[in-house]
């Protein structure tokens, strides 16, 4: 790993993320969590604390130590809250034993999201839910051209982010019902802002 992904990387990812303006999606999606609660890509641990009561254990996992270390400050009064090393696409889990797996801004940068989504699926219990908050591939063909002109660009910047992945159609794909999907634009430059918030289910 080089210097700008291990050290300076992990800083600029933590300042982005932690927006004002992404805290009503990331308050919405965790009013829906219940049980064990695995949350893929924890990164610096920005929803540990908006998770409710009914989030009964929290599992973070993520690939980047540095940004684990910055999550380990964050304490859950009186919740269990564990902290993995890895990666998505290999998860150090069991079958079927969580009730809710959460991503928020994540999939955009797993090298091999379908691999991690069929991973997010086998964790999950045949009565769970996969929540999620991403940003993807928008339908405006012309914000869509330029997605698919910046990602070679962008990935190098930003830890391997894709602005043009198609979100819906990668949940469905590895075995998910969509229970619910809202999508559309956050404001700011539009081929980075085109958002999915969803709710889906193993079938």
């Amino acid at each position: 790993m080089g210097f700008y992904a291990d050290r300076i990387l992990p800083h600029l990812i933590h300042l982005a993320m932690r927006q004002e303006t992404f805290l009503p999606y990331r308050q919405r999606l965790v009013d829906g969590v219940r049980g064990r609660v695995l949350e893929v890509g924890i990164g610096s641990g920005l929803n540990v604390a908006l998770y409710p009561a009914a989030a009964d254990a929290v599992v973070g996992l993520d690939p980047s130590s540095r940004l684990l270390r910055r999550a380990r400050g964050i304490q859950r009064p009186g919740e269990s809250l564990d902290l993995l090393e890895g990666v998505a696409e290999a998860l150090p889990l069991d079958d079927q034993t969580f009730d809710t797996v959460v991503s928020t801004w994540t999939l955009c940068s797993i090298p091999d999201v379908n691999a991690a989504l069929r991973e997010i699926r086998r964790v999950l219990k045949p009565s769970g839910q996969f929540l999620f908050v991403e940003h993807g591939r928008a339908p405006d063909a012309r914000v869509a051209l330029w997605q698919d002109r910046l990602t070679p660009m962008w990935k190098r910047l930003a830890g391997g982010c894709h602005l043009n992945r198609p979100i819906r159609q990668l949940v469905e794909d590895a075995g998910f019902d969509l229970a619910r999907l809202e999508t559309g634009y956050m404001g700011g430059p539009t081929p980075m802002t085109y958002m999915y918030e969803g709710v889906a289910r193993p079938v």
